[in-house]
């Protein structure tokens, strides 16, 4: 089995470590892969001064990116959009919310950074009532909003 080698990351990688941290990893994956995108560097203590430097940057960062996700998070929670759609007595709809409907609410809710990839619907919403959705926020942070219909009204 090969030896595995200390690099020292310059960037946060999923599944392998933050930055300034020191990993243990195979030689050929550090020398073919992590070095050459300069993602990873040797792990002297020159490097690591340096990197702690940084990290130290990149945590005051992404702290502020926490808190402007949990505060948009917060924001979309009190969210309740609405939309009317012809529906029977039983308050099926003839047609159906799917998640492009959604984001056109979402848009006109002001909330238009929302594509129909980050509408979490098993299905589309097809009966009068009120829905709870899930957006996909950033990350693995997600917002819920409440989705209203109303059924037109006969005329």
């Amino acid at each position: 089995m090969p030896q595995k080698i200390e690099v020292l990351l310059r960037e946060n990688l999923k599944n392998l470590g933050k930055c300034g941290d020191v990993v243990r990893v195979p030689p050929g994956y550090a020398r073919n892969f992590l070095v050459p995108r300069r993602l990873a560097t040797v792990a002297n203590d020159e490097n690591k001064a340096l990197m702690a430097r940084r990290r130290v940057r990149l945590d005051a960062e992404e702290k502020q990116r926490d808190a402007e996700i949990d505060a948009r998070v917060t924001a979309l929670a009190t969210l309740v959009l609405t939309t009317r759609g012809k529906a029977d007595e039983g308050g099926h709809l003839f047609g159906s919310v799917n998640a492009a409907h959604i984001v056109e609410l979402l848009k006109g809710a002001g909330h238009g950074a929302f594509g129909e990839k980050d509408v979490r619907l098993d299905t589309p919403l097809k009966n009068v009532g009120v829905h709870k959705v899930k957006l996909h926020v950033f990350g693995d942070k997600y917002a819920e909003v409440q989705v209203q219909i109303e059924a037109e009204a006969a005329g």
